[in-house]
């Protein structure tokens, strides 16, 4: 079995892409979803950062604020409880902050976890610049069409002018008898 056939057996790319949340314009992963992930307790990997709070500066981890809690807890409404298990505010730790809990939690388990969050990470980061990409070329598609849209619109106008022409009196050609001469010329 190859290191990335085991990384898969360990975390499923699905069961850490439901749990990274987008808190402060930042994407994120909650303390008792990496415990959990880890396979150790909340309690423990808070104990464990709390150590090392040195290693964990404000762009690496912080803590949710009663509001930012609050609208969370509103987003997972089959709760059975309001507090969803949750005594605390749970630290909310970015991508580096992931990173550094492997250094803190040095289990094989936890390094094989963080190796897998990364990479997924890394995809969806990735999946999110070719969005852009995207994003940006149908913004400029639809800038050229709108432009082009007016002289589409010219064109038809001109197109019906040829194959609709004004209806002029028609000049007669042919000869003309001595009486419709004297009708036409009295009217």
């Amino acid at each position: 079995m190859t290191t990335k056939q085991k990384e898969k057996n360990i975390v499923p790319d699905e069961a850490v892409m439901d749990k990274i949340y987008y808190i402060r314009e930042q994407k994120v992963m909650l303390d008792r979803d990496l415990a959990d992930l880890y396979g150790v307790e909340t309690k423990r990997l808070k104990e464990a950062v709390r150590r090392n709070k040195a290693r964990f500066p404000k762009d690496f981890m912080f803590q949710m604020n009663k509001k930012e809690l609050e609208n969370w807890r509103t987003q997972f409404a089959s709760s059975n409880n309001d507090r969803q298990g949750l005594r605390y505010a749970p630290f909310c730790f970015t991508e580096q902050g992931v990173t550094m809990l492997s250094c803190v939690l040095n289990s094989e388990r936890a390094i094989a976890v963080n190796i897998r969050i990364i990479r997924i990470f890394t995809r969806m980061r990735e999946m999110m610049l070719t969005h852009k990409d995207i994003l940006l070329k149908l913004e400029q598609l639809e800038t050229k069409t709108s432009r082009q849209d007016g002289e589409i619109k010219k064109i038809f106008e001109y197109l019906k002018k040829l194959l609709n022409p004004p209806k002029e009196p028609r000049v007669l050609i042919g000869f003309n008898r001595k009486d419709e001469k004297q009708n036409s010329s009295a009217s």
